[in-house]
C-alpha cells in the first residue's frame, strides 16, 4: 500500500504531531458514531498526523478493523460502498432536519441547511462509489 507523501518533520515537533493524531482519532471515532461529524475525514488526518510524528502510530491505526479500512479505502481513491453513501447521506439529513426544528434563527437555520446541502453533494458527486 503506497503511503501519502509527507514532509519531515522536526524531532521537536514528532510529539505534537503524534499528540495532533491521538485527539483526532479521538474525534474520528465519534465522528463514526455520530452523525454529523466527519468521522472518516478526521481519521484520515489522524493518520497523516502520525505519519509525520512517528509511523509506529500510523501502523496502529492503519490495523483497526474498521478504522483502518476506512482510511486504506480513502488513501486508495476506491470511495465509499453504496450502502455507506446512503447511510452518511440519511444521518447528514436527519441531523439538519433535526437541528432546524431546534433553532429559530433564520440565517442560522440557512447557514446550516446549506453546509448540509454542500456534504450531501460532495458525497453523491465527488467521494467515489465502491463496487463489490
Amino acid at each position: 500500500m503506497a503511503r501519502p507523501p509527507s514532509s519531515p518533520s522536526s524531532p521537536a515537533l514528532r510529539p505534537l504531531w503524534v499528540a495532533l493524531g491521538f485527539v483526532l482519532t479521538g474525534l474520528g471515532v465519534v465522528g463514526v458514531v455520530l452523525p454529523g461529524i466527519p468521522g472518516t475525514g478526521l481519521l484520515v488526518l489522524a493518520a497523516a498526523c502520525f505519519a509525520r510524528g512517528n509511523p509506529r502510530w500510523e501502523a496502529w491505526l492503519l490495523s483497526r478493523p474498521v478504522v483502518g479500512q476506512l482510511v486504506r479505502d480513502y488513501r486508495a481513491g476506491r470511495g465509499m460502498p453504496l450502502r455507506a453513501k446512503w447511510a452518511a447521506c440519511t444521518c447528514i439529513l436527519v441531523a439538519v432536519a433535526f437541528s432546524l426544528s431546534r433553532l429559530s434563527s433564520l440565517p442560522v437555520q440557512v447557514a446550516l441547511a446549506l453546509v448540509g446541502l454542500v456534504g450531501v453533494l460532495y458525497i453523491t458527486l465527488r467521494v467515489p462509489t465502491r463496487r463489490p
